[in-house]
């Protein structure tokens, strides 16, 4: 097996984690605010990361590395979990698991402005093909236009890919698990005052079913599924392994209606074949690495 195909299936179980944020936080929003949400499970996966730090006694940081940290803490720990949790009060998650579907194409410009790789003609052919197909998707879905959800989910998205190339660059040096710990250590005296000041006493009579969706929020698509993406972009390369998110939407699609209730249609498994397709077809064009 070659780098990036492990590359690639390593990102995958990232992804299966990562799918299921948007139909969870749906459901957490039934039982807490949403600025609660962004911030409380940022606190606990700040607290977990600490440990994880300690227990491994994982080095500190490099001065000349904690710029690359607060991007990433901007990316992935503060932008993509307010604003999509934001859009999740006003959408549904099936919407924003296809609008969200254009993030291989975000991660992989980005990769090629920031680190320099170098895809082939071809390559940005099928990734913007794949692109458009979410977006067409979209599209159908809303009647033919784009609304502030989207507009919402589009920059959580983007800050999303931003966080997602510096953090899977870093990881080519040092343990991806470490990167995403100290990206959310160093955010956590932040979310440690926010989550205060969003908390409600009421949420103390919740319930284990909502404290448990809290739970799954903090730990695994705020903290254990960066494991896999990381180490998976960092082994394959962002431009190649981004592609894997292509399947995400439709992971999202079948995840919300299983928690959901939404229902599965003939569009959303023709798109579905269409998107997968494309990840196949790009997995067989050049990329240079710098």
């Amino acid at each position: 097996m070659n780098k990036e195909t492990k590359g690639m299936l390593i990102g995958f179980i990232g992804i299966l984690i990562f799918s299921l944020t948007l139909p969870v936080t749906k459901l957490a929003i039934l039982s807490f605010n949403p600025y609660f949400i962004a911030f409380g499970r940022a606190t606990l996966a700040g607290a977990v990361a600490l440990a994880y730090l300690v227990v491994k006694h994982e080095p500190m940081l490099a001065k000349a590395d904690i710029g690359k940290f607060v991007v990433i803490a901007l990316g992935v720990v503060f932008g993509f979990p307010i604003l999509t949790t934001v859009a999740m009060t006003h959408g549904s998650s099936s919407h924003g698991a296809v609008i969200l579907g254009m993030m291989p194409l975000a991660t992989t410009v980005i990769g090629v402005i920031r680190f320099g790789e170098r895809p082939s003609l071809g390559f940005w052919v099928v990734s913007v093909l794949g692109a458009a197909l979410v977006v067409d998707y979209a599209l159908l879905k809303s009647s033919g236009s784009f609304t502030l959800v989207d507009i919402l989910l589009v920059l959580g998205g983007i800050c999303a890919c931003i966080g997602y190339v510096e953090g899977g660059e870093l990881s080519r040096k040092m343990n991806p698990r470490a990167v995403i710990s100290w990206a959310l250590v160093i955010s956590l005296p932040f979310n440690i005052v926010f989550s205060y000041l969003t908390f409600n006493s009421a949420y103390f009579d919740a319930g284990i079913s909502a404290w448990t969706i809290f739970i799954y929020l903090s730990l695994f698509p705020m903290f254990l599924g960066f494991f896999f993406w990381y180490e998976g972009l960092a082994i394959g390369g962002i431009a190649r392994v981004s592609q894997v998110q292509l399947i995400q939407p439709f992971c999202t699609l079948l995840a919300a209606s299983i928690f959901l209730g939404d229902s599965l249609t003939w569009m959303n498994l023709v798109f579905a074949v269409l998107v997968v397709s494309t990840v196949i077809l790009g997995k067989q064009m050049l990329i240079k690495r710098a």
